[in-house]
């Protein structure tokens, strides 16, 4: 990773100093360091936790009759690290309407690193079924996180869940694209399969023959990313307090909220 980073410096020069903040999003706060990886390397929980707040801004509420809960890694993490479940209530939300969760797996087991770990997975959880099927872009490299994860969701739900391993996921071809196929997974299953979903008809959460294009996912998020930042320029530039000094200005990221 060193090697990495200093080439990616070289390049970039100090446009893209190491955490220095890029975007504020709502409740997430993009930094330098997630840009770099989001363009070159393996995706950091940020990333994936503004894709799921950008999903919930964007795309949630056009189906106001929908409850479906995106779980944020960390809470992910949380969940299958914590000692004692009752102990994490107040970091849950409230899954009484919940129709489905959606779960990104990471496979660290350290408790005092959130940020750790090296593979993504996807879980989707439907309450309504009382199953958990698991989308894994690396075979079964997750399949010990994810069913831990649905034994332990499952005792937060009061309701055993049956995992499902889907063996149709679609495939990475290198060791850096697991966040993004996380995260292209997840909208299409999101979008395609639940929200536009008929009620009378049963919906098949396969995945199978769905190419996943992960430069190009990679470019659109990274697109998104920019528009924003550009409107939160554009709304900063219209604000009272933009006559603040360039160096003060410097250091709050565009922000949209």
């Amino acid at each position: 990773m060193p090697g990495f980073r200093r080439k990616i410096t070289k390049h970039f020069g100090d446009s893209l100093t190491p955490s220095k903040p890029y975007l504020s999003y709502h409740d997430i706060l993009l930094t330098s360091d997630d840009i770099v990886s989001l363009k070159y390397d393996w995706l950091t929980d940020n990333n994936i936790a503004f894709w799921e707040e950008w999903l919930e801004r964007e795309v949630l509420p056009k189906y106001p009759r929908a409850h479906i809960v995106l779980l944020r890694p960390s809470i992910t993490f949380l969940l299958m690290q914590a000692i004692d479940l009752k102990s994490i209530g107040s970091a849950l939300p409230d899954f009484k309407k919940t129709t489905h969760i959606f779960l990104p797996v990471n496979d660290s087991r350290d408790r005092e690193r959130a940020d750790g770990g090296s593979h993504w997975s996807l879980l989707v959880v439907s309450v309504i079924d009382r199953v958990a099927f698991h989308y894994d872009s690396l075979g079964g490299a997750n399949f010990y996180e994810a069913q831990k994860c649905t034994e332990r969701l499952g005792r937060v739900l009061g309701q055993p869940l049956r995992f499902h391993q889907m063996e149709d996921s679609p495939q990475q071809g290198n060791s850096s694209d697991c966040g993004v196929y996380v995260c292209i997974v997840m909208r299409h299953l999101l979008i395609k399969r639940l929200l536009n979903a008929n009620s009378n008809e049963k919906v098949s959460m396969s995945m199978a023959n769905k190419v996943i294009d992960s430069s190009g996912g990679r470019k659109e998020m990274m697109q998104i990313i920019e528009s924003l930042r550009k409107e939160g320029e554009r709304r900063r530039s219209l604000s009272p307090m933009s006559t603040s000094s360039k160096s003060g200005s410097s250091k709050t990221p565009p922000r949209i909220e």
